[in-house]
């Protein structure tokens, strides 16, 4: 049998109070698409980790092309011919796409370096590797997600990688950004590169995936041959048990409008009115990327400015100038970028679900240290965060108990109104269970839910109703009953039914 590119066998991690990786093996094949899978914390990233040298295992060994490496850090792992595209982009986008490609190893000239070689060498790559038209003097912050995310892997293929690691590289991506990225896959894939791919869509396995490993609880469940095993399958031994439907049945106790967004302007970009949502109603927003849907919300938050704005919360006349002012009424907003808006990673579990409650858990400026661990142990047990203590950071948690401990900080506000913003980007199938079963906990307590969703089986499979965006206006409103995928891309585009 061939020799393996990469064998890592017996990896062992453990961080205090936690077993990460338990005796864990991976083999990839040169020319092949390995698909890793497993539910958030089942340690998948942190063998990738192991891999990449940011840590150490605590046992077992890693061989390419048969010779044991220790991988000492991840500069070590480059040279060693691996690399890996993360799921957080490490881009600098201070700095332009041919810096950002060649970052820590410039072409230099004399002690100077040369842009010109670094600009023609990048323009080259971006061209013949990646298929993109990008300008390689242009700063990286003025590329959207899928353009920085396309320069991250023209940084890994400028360096030669053999070994390629994708860790969720389609979540923030259109369909036809997917294809272009697959396209790219397949290319290295010729040319006997061997991928990791992690991801938690499973409908995207049959394009591209030779292999598949699942992973549960830091151990290795299975690993075969795509073609010879089935999504059912796959899904069964992630969680460990049978898995009959994704989304919860339930049925709803829907009340009185509780809420209004009578008007909405910005600069010709929006123009939103009649939005309506019921105390206990999930309302689904749908719509193509840039329909308006993440936009509305953000602006009558308060975070982006309006031209004209009026909601009615409870009878209330509000025009949420800030969003201090929307979390004292009770509107919240969980956003899509939990790295960014949603969480401080450096700062512990406790600290985060406490972030917005910093005045009702203080007396006379002085924070109450016990209330506020009472108040964040009490939402760790009620929503299940699975952490071994809420002093840990909340970087170390998986993307299921992020997504849990922001909802905590806005339930510790006694929210009124939430919305969601892809409340399920990057969770396995077993967390996004979770989420939705707690969207309709909060549902029963009278709580209106808006739900932003790319994944139009989420909309259908959670809402009551559907409101469909389309180039910043609301195009229609669709009971349950009558919405289907077709009727709200039919909207969404604009195309009428023949």
């Amino acid at each position: 049998m061939e020799q393996p590119l990469l064998s890592m066998e017996g990896i062992t991690k453990q961080f205090p109070g936690v077993t990460a990786l338990d005796d864990l093996s991976l083999e990839l094949r040169a020319g092949e698409v390995h698909a890793l899978l497993g539910e958030n914390g089942a340690g998948k990233s942190t063998l990738i980790k192991v891999l990449y040298g940011v840590y150490r295992p605590d046992a077992g060994s890693i061989r390419i092309d048969g010779r044991r490496v220790h991988v000492e850090d991840a500069q070590h792992a480059t040279r060693l011919g691996i690399g890996v595209v993360f799921q957080e982009l490490n881009i600098c986008t201070h700095l332009d796409v041919a810096n950002n490609i060649f970052l820590g190893r410039p072409k230099n000239t004399l002690g100077v370096i040369d842009e010109r070689w670094m600009r023609r060498e990048a323009g080259r790559i971006l061209a013949d590797a990646i298929k993109l038209d990008i300008d390689p003097a242009r700063l990286t912050r003025h590329l959207s997600i899928a353009e920085q995310q396309m320069v991250e892997i023209a940084k890994v293929v400028s360096r030669g990688c053999r070994i390629i690691v994708f860790d969720e590289p389609t979540s923030s991506l259109t369909e036809n950004e997917i294809e272009h990225l697959f396209e790219i896959i397949l290319d290295l894939k010729r040319q006997g590169v061997g991928i990791i791919y992690i991801s938690h869509r499973l409908e995207e396995l049959p394009r591209i995936a030779d292999r598949v490993t699942v992973l549960r609880d830091g151990r290795r469940v299975g690993t075969m041959d795509y073609k010879d095993t089935s999504s059912d399958e796959l899904i069964r031994l992630m969680v460990g048990r049978e898995f009959t439907s994704k989304y919860p049945k339930y049925e709803r106790k829907i009340g009185e409008i509780i809420f209004e967004v009578k008007n909405l302007r910005c600069r010709n970009k929006l123009d939103i009115g009649g939005l309506t949502v019921r105390a206990g109603e999930i309302v689904g927003l749908a719509g193509l990327v840039g329909a308006g849907r993440t936009e509305s919300m953000r602006a009558l938050f308060g975070v982006d400015p309006a031209d004209e704005k009026e909601a009615v919360l409870f009878g209330k006349t509000m025009h949420f100038r800030t969003p201090g002012e929307a979390i004292d009424e009770g509107f919240v907003y969980m956003t899509e970028n939990r790295k960014l808006f949603g969480l401080c990673f450096t700062l512990d579990v406790e600290s985060n679900i406490n972030l917005a409650s910093l005045r009702q858990l203080s007396s006379a400026a002085v924070m109450n240290e016990r209330r506020a661990a009472d108040n964040a142990e009490s939402f760790r047990s009620r929503l299940a965060i699975k952490t071994p203590s809420i002093r840990v950071k909340a970087k170390n948690l998986s993307g299921g108990n992020q997504q849990k401990v922001i909802l905590a900080k806005w339930l510790s506000r006694k929210a009124r109104v939430l919305v969601f913003d892809e409340p399920t980007r990057g969770i396995d199938v077993g967390a996004k269970y979770e989420i939705y079963k707690l969207m309709n906990e909060l549902s029963d307590q009278g709580i209106g839910i808006i739900m932003i969703s790319s994944e139009l089986p989420e909309i259908l499979g959670m809402s009551d109703r559907v409101v469909v965006y389309r180039e910043g206006r609301i195009a229609a409103t669709l009971d349950r009953t009558e919405a289907d995928s077709e009727l709200i891309m039919r909207y969404a585009t604009g195309v009428k039914k023949r």
